[in-house]
């Protein structure tokens, strides 16, 4: 919701309200974002039980497969990131980087240049210094 521009926004809360399919589809994909700002285990295991009953009888059957998958992996993934406010974001964001690099290159001759392109890039260096 967040990167559309304000006339995106204002065209997705009308088709939203209308009571489409489209409003429920769109509601289920973006409430589980809340999940990550709430204040204890407790209160997210609650509304993780709220919206898995949500979404379950959903007709999209990737809904539920998602649903079904985060069900199984409930108690180590987002439970423990709540608990402990640890993720792996900024790794992941690093890993997209690197495998940036790798494309964009082609492939290198040998190790040594694939790290000295990963130090340039991802080390802050100016490419342009004074």
């Amino acid at each position: 919701m967040e990167n559309l521009f304000k006339t995106q926004q204002d065209r997705l809360d009308a088709l939203r309200f209308l009571n489409l399919k489209l409003g429920r589809d769109w509601a289920l994909k973006e409430e589980p974002r809340m999940i990550w700002s709430l204040p204890s285990v407790r209160v997210a295991k609650a509304f993780w039980n709220r919206w898995f009953w949500w979404a379950t009888p959903s007709c999209l059957k990737p809904m539920r497969k998602v649903a079904h998958l985060i069900k199984r992996h409930l108690p180590n993934v987002l439970l423990t990131t709540i608990t402990h406010t640890i993720i792996n974001a900024s790794r992941e964001g690093l890993n997209s980087k690197v495998q940036n690099i790798k494309k964009r290159a082609y492939g290198f001759r040998n190790k040594e240049r694939l790290k000295i392109a990963i130090y340039f890039n991802c080390g802050g260096l100016n490419p342009y210094p004074p």
